[in-house]
C-alpha cells in the first residue's frame, strides 16, 4: 500500500512517498519569493505548485497509479475534530476562498485531491490540522464575552506524539491523560484527556509562553496602552505579537542554538531571556495539570527546542512532580500525515467527512 504525503509551507513543498507505513523517499522544493511574488494570493499558486510536484515525482521515476491515496497537510478551516478527513468538494470550497485564513496550507487538499485523481484512486486526505478544536466549554471563556478563547495548536505533532507515547504506556490514546508541550517557533501546551485535547493554548497569536516567534500571552492593559500611544499601528503590533515577539523581540534571533552560544559565553539577558522561556512553558504545564486534576500519566516535550537538553531540563526540574516527563525531539508531519491515511486506508480509522 503507497501514500503520497505532501506538506505546503509558505516558501516550499515537502514532497514524500510511503509504503505501508515506511518512507521511501522525501524532497523538499523551494521556491524563490520572486517566483511567489508573481502571484497575488496564495490560491493562485495551485497549479503552479501542482506542476513542480509533477517534476519531482517524474524524477523519482514515482507512478501515480501505484498510489492507493494522496494526503496534504490541513489548511485553516472551520473549527473540527481531529482524525483524517476525506476531501470533499465543501473543503475545497473553503481553502480555495480562504474563507477562514489565507496560509499556504491551504494548497494541501486542492493537491492531494488533484493528483489523486490524476493517479486513478481518488482517495485525498488530510490530517489534524491546526484548526483541531476538541475545547470544553470552561476552557473557552476569558474575561471578555467579546474575547472567547481559541483553540490553534500544533494538532498534527502534538496528536502523533500522543499516540506513541500512549504505545509506550501500553494502551490506547484513548484511555490516556498528558500533556503535551510542543515547542517550535510558536509554543503549545495541550491537556489530553481521553483521546482529546481539552484545553490548549492559542499558539498563533493568542495567549501561553512566549516562544522563539511569538510573544505569547501580554499585559493586557500595557498592551491597549501601546496601541493607543501612536508608536504602532495594526499590522506593526500584530507583526510582533506573531513573528517579531518572544526570543526575536529580546535576543534579535529566533535560534535557540545562537542563545545557548551567548549563554555559554556569559551573556546574562541571553541567560535570563532562556530561563524565563523554560519557566513560562512549565507554568503552563502546571495549568494544564489543574485542567487534569492533577491525574496526568506524562508530561510530553516534543518540537524542535526539544534537542536542547540544557532547555528541557530547565523544564524537567521545575514540572517532574506532575508525572513522568518524556522527551520526543522535533516534528515528522510527514510522517504523521501518512500515518493518518494510511489508518483510514486499512479501516482502522474511518475517514470523517467536513461538512
Amino acid at each position: 500500500m503507497k501514500v503520497l504525503a505532501l506538506n505546503p509551507g509558505s516558501t516550499s513543498t515537502k514532497i514524500a512517498l510511503f509504503e505501508d507505513g515506511r518512507e521511501l523517499w522525501s524532497d523538499t522544493q523551494r521556491y524563490d519569493a520572486d517566483v511567489l511574488g508573481k502571484f497575488s494570493s496564495i490560491p493562485e499558486q495551485e497549479s503552479f505548485r501542482l506542476e513542480e510536484v509533477r517534476k519531482c515525482l517524474k524524477a523519482r521515476g514515482a507512478d501515480l497509479k501505484e498510489l492507493d491515496g494522496v494526503v496534504g497537510r490541513g489548511g485553516l478551516l472551520r473549527p473540527i475534530e481531529s482524525g483524517t478527513y476525506e476531501v470533499g468538494e465543501k473543503m475545497l470550497s473553503d481553502v480555495r476562498t480562504c474563507k477562514w485564513g489565507a496560509h499556504a496550507s491551504n494548497l494541501g487538499a486542492p493537491l492531494a485531491v488533484r493528483l489523486a485523481e490524476e493517479g486513478g484512486c481518488r482517495k485525498a486526505f488530510i490530517v489534524d490540522p491546526v484548526v483541531v478544536d476538541e475545547m470544553g466549554p470552561l476552557a473557552r471563556y476569558s474575561g471578555l464575552p467579546e474575547l472567547e478563547r481559541r483553540s490553534i495548536f500544533h494538532a498534527l505533532n502534538q496528536k502523533m506524539v500522543a499516540r506513541r507515547a500512549a504505545a509506550e504506556l501500553g494502551k490506547p490514546y484513548e484511555q490516556c491523560r498528558m500533556i503535551i508541550a510542543h515547542m517550535g517557533g510558536g509554543i503549545s501546551v495541550g491537556a489530553h484527556d481521553l483521546g482529546r485535547v481539552v484545553d490548549v493554548n492559542n499558539a498563533l497569536d493568542g495567549d501561553g509562553p512566549f516562544s522563539p516567534e511569538r510573544a505569547g500571552s501580554l499585559p493586557a492593559g500595557e498592551l491597549v496602552r501601546l496601541y493607543y500611544s501612536g508608536r504602532y499601528d495594526q499590522n506593526t503590533l500584530l507583526k510582533m505579537i506573531t513573528g517579531r515577539g518572544g526570543l526575536v523581540a529580546h535576543l534579535g534571533t529566533n535560534d535557540l542554538r545562537e542563545v545557548e552560544r551567548r549563554v555559554a559565553e556569559g551573556d546574562e539577558k541571553a541567560s535570563l531571556v532562556f530561563e524565563a522561556m523554560a519557566y513560562h512553558i512549565s507554568k503552563e504545564i502546571g495549568a494544564c495539570a489543574a485542567v487534569l486534576e492533577g491525574r496526568a500519566e506524562a508530561v510530553i516535550l516534543t518540537g524542535g527546542l526539544a534537542y536542547s537538553e540544557k532547555f528541557t531540563s530547565l523544564i524537567r526540574n521545575r514540572v517532574s512532580f506532575i508525572a513522568p516527563v518524556k522527551t520526543y525531539p522535533g516534528e515528522d508531519e510527514m510522517q504523521a500525515l501518512a500515518d493518518g491515511a494510511f489508518r483510514a486506508l486499512r479501516g482502522e480509522e474511518e475517514a470523517k467527512r467536513y461538512e
